[in-house]
């Protein structure tokens, strides 16, 4: 990224005439060694007539527009980003948190940045559930969803890939008595619009459960099994973090409440795991990974008799840089979480929570971006196959 350009339009005639008309178009950009077999291509395809071959890339990161020897345009691209996503920062800083406005004009015009660089800490294309798998034994797994809820089919299908029975539990099945958790060793908590992410994310999820006695009775004696593990992401996340009291091993667990920028953000970056007792992040720590996510209300907010301290070696999950350093600064940390972080689990490591979404991206074609050399499932697939082994 953030190569500049020499452009010679000294074949398209009239230079204004060629830079500013409307007739339809296209600029494409190839290898060196691919550029007889393109034209080709398209001679083919009847257009050799109106190819041309008007520039290169350069390492001066630069517009450099040229026509029969005269410069047209000599501008660095650092000047030209910001001229030309200006108007856009200033509307942004009008309608969102101008801080955030102004750090993501400022990130967009720092031509240090390299850009993400994931760095896996283990093997993605091992499969330590494989030994489990071939056992033929396949524990059921609770896919709970709530009203609102839609990320159930993703996180059915990556933990039937990891070697669980995938079961479809919706809160009215509990609350009716059509289900028991007893009957699950794991459960997952999906992400979503539950409830139309009103009355606080995930509380009216949370709600239906404080206060209706089948279902608190129902989780309540899940949590506090021995055998048992859960996984709540999203709004997930966000429900199982306003059960902390009924979770053994939870009070460090903050609220998520709105994000920084006022916004619902569904972007792509960079994160961390650091090293922490989750069953789900086994040899995984040290990793920085790409991920989804998508939510309005992620940023992690202590209570006031919380200790944040508490928390640490319990983290899970932080936003970093693409440097590799946890971040704070929109938009590589979206929400604005205190030292970037966005998931945790419990002191035994059992029960684990977080706002990014990893079932969205367990396959390697999942990722808008991914390095060359991931095979079909990406390095996310661990987490759910740790569950497996975790259970032997």
């Amino acid at each position: 990224g953030h190569a500049g350009v020499d452009v010679d339009l000294a074949g398209l005639g009239d230079p204004l005439a060629a830079l500013f008309n409307e007739e339809l178009g296209a600029v494409i950009q190839t290898r060196r060694s691919d550029r007889d077999m393109v034209k080709a291509i398209l001679d083919h395809a009847g257009l050799g007539e109106i190819v041309h071959i008007i520039g290169t890339l350069n390492d001066a990161r630069a517009m450099h527009i040229q026509a029969g020897g005269e410069t047209l345009l000599d501008r660095p691209l650092a000047q030209l980003r910001q001229r030309w996503s200006e108007t856009t920062f200033r509307m942004q800083a009008l309608r969102d948190n101008p801080e955030c406005a102004a750090e993501e004009w400022a990130h967009n015009q720092d031509m240090g940045d390299p850009g993400m660089a994931p760095k896996l800490a283990f093997d993605a294309a091992e499969d330590v559930a494989a030994p489990f798998i071939a056992s033929g034994a396949r524990p059921k797994m609770a896919i709970l969803r709530e009203q609102g809820v839609n990320g159930q089919i993703e996180m059915a299908a990556a933990f039937d890939r990891a070697g669980f029975e995938a079961v479809d539990v919706t809160m009215s099945d509990i609350i009716e008595g059509r289900r028991s958790l007893k009957d699950f060793t794991g459960l997952a908590a999906c992400g979503g619009f539950s409830y139309g992410d009103v009355l606080g994310a995930g509380g009216g999820w949370a709600k239906s459960i404080m206060y209706n006695a089948r279902a608190r009775d129902e989780f309540d004696a899940f949590f506090h099994r021995d055998d048992s593990f859960a996984l709540g992401v999203c709004n997930g996340c966000q429900m199982m973090s306003q059960l902390r009291d009924m979770i053994p091993g939870a009070a460090h667990w903050p609220a998520f409440v709105r994000n920084r920028s006022e916004q619902f953000e569904a972007r792509y970056v960079s994160v961390e795991i650091p090293q922490n007792p989750s069953l789900f992040f086994s040899g995984m720590a040290g990793s920085v990974l790409p991920v989804a996510v998508a939510h309005g209300e992620g940023r992690a907010q202590w209570l006031a008799q919380q200790q944040p301290s508490a928390a640490e070696g319990l983290v899970v999950m932080r936003y970093v840089d693409h440097h590799g350093a946890p971040v704070e600064t929109y938009p590589l940390n979206p929400n604005g979480s205190p030292g970037g972080v966005t998931g945790l689990t419990t002191v035994d490591g059992r029960f684990t929570i977080m706002m990014p979404h990893p079932e969205r991206v367990t396959r390697s074609v999942n990722h808008s971006w991914r390095p060359d050399g991931w095979g079909e499932h990406g390095p996310w697939m661990r987490m759910f196959r740790n569950a497996r082994a975790w259970l032997g």
